[in-house]
């Protein structure tokens, strides 16, 4: 039986080059990062801002982003392994139960969006000379927009993914449900990429394409959601007067991206943490509720500037 859609997802890793392969999900935080400098050009710009400072800028919202969201991830939902792997939470690579490379695998938003509010402070007070609250309201922006990018990125990567399903969005997520090392076994094929084509296009392995359940591309739910997300902040900043309330724009961005992240999560397989602990809740749920709360408290007590 086949579902609505008969969407089997099998991508390749990246584009090959030949000599190097350039991955989606690299290409992805490429086009983040690259879009967002251009979104905070046009806004320093309209503030008489220099760009020397949005150089500055872009280097601290990298740097954060990526160390935030790999410290979230291993403090808030793999602690338990990386407590005894301590080397792996800074190197790229597995010493058991054999020395692989994998790459930073895990990323979490909650640890970035932490990450990013701390680097904002020291940016704001040693280089922009201005409120925290000013750069906030601004950089919420570009970050909304790279949202977007990195979720097509773990679509590309098959990962963080929902439950199954029966709805006519669901997707086979072929290289979720079977590893390189299973794919080779099931189909005596050597190399994992012919592997994987095979389990999704010949029908000689249509009986191992019917075990991959279909399950809730979440990933795109939350890519979608975040366009929304990103023209509302978009529009606020550049068609109304919300930019001159201190700390409007930066508590509409915590709640809307935590809302939306917080109602995906009913639909997203566990990605562990301490739920088990808390029940109820998944853990980006329990964890999205306190910057829920957070951007309430700013939209509510956003005062006027007395200048522009």
């Amino acid at each position: 039986m086949t579902h609505a859609l008969n969407i089997v997802w099998n991508p390749s890793e990246g584009i090959d080059l030949g000599f190097f392969i350039i991955r989606y999900y690299s290409l992805m935080f490429v086009i983040a990062f690259g879009l967002g400098w251009y979104i905070m050009k046009n806004i320093f710009e309209r503030e008489g801002e220099s760009i020397e400072k949005l150089d500055s800028l872009f280097i601290w919202t990298v740097l954060a982003t990526l160390i935030g969201a790999r410290l979230g991830h291993v403090f808030f939902y793999d602690w338990e392994y990386y407590r005894n792997h301590l080397l792996e939470i800074i190197l790229p690579f597995r010493f058991s139960p054999s020395f692989e490379f994998t790459g930073y695998q895990g990323l979490a938003s909650h640890g970035a969006a932490i990450s990013i509010i701390i680097a904002m402070y020291f940016y704001s007070k040693n280089v922009l000379k201005r409120p925290q609250l000013w750069i906030l309201d601004r950089v919420v922006i570009p970050v909304a927009s790279g949202a977007i990018f990195v979720r097509l990125g773990n679509f590309f990567n098959s990962e963080i993914i929902g439950h199954e399903t029966t709805s006519r969005f669901g997707i086979k997520f072929i290289k979720d449900h079977f590893s390189p090392m299973d794919a080779v076994n099931a189909t005596q094929i050597a190399n994992p990429k012919d592997a994987y084509t095979a389990i999704a296009t010949d029908p000689k392995f249509a009986a191992l394409l019917e075990q991959v359940p279909v399950r809730h591309p979440t990933q795109l739910y939350e890519a979608f959601s975040y366009v929304f997300v990103f023209a509302i902040l978009f529009f606020m900043y550049w068609k109304t007067e919300k930019r001159k309330y201190t700390g409007f724009i930066f508590g509409s961005f915590l709640v809307l991206l935590f809302t939306v992240r917080f109602i995906v999560e009913s639909v997203k397989e566990s990605q562990g943490g301490f739920e088990s602990a808390l029940g109820l809740f998944s853990t980006g749920q329990w964890l999205s509720i306190p910057f829920i709360l957070i951007g309430l408290y700013f939209i509510f007590t956003a005062d006027k500037e007395l200048t522009n």
